[in-house]
């Protein structure tokens, strides 16, 4: 579950509110939400990149 880790880091480092990052990637607050808490294991990858976009960092960190 690195990847739900990785972006709940990413977007609390930012001060980021779930809410936001979602406006920010184009994707609904349920997908944010489902996908840190783990609930969605294999989420898109056009999703996982919206999401790297709009954390300002790349697909391989948020992998890592």
């Amino acid at each position: 579950m690195p990847l739900a880790k990785n972006i709940k880091k990413h977007r609390e480092k930012q001060g980021m509110s779930q809410d936001k990052l979602s406006k920010l990637a184009g994707v609904t607050l349920y997908a944010i939400s489902k996908i840190e808490s783990g609930a969605t294991l294999d989420p898109r990858v056009l999703t996982v990149k919206k999401i790297a976009g709009a954390l300002g960092c790349s697909v391989d960190e948020l992998l890592k």
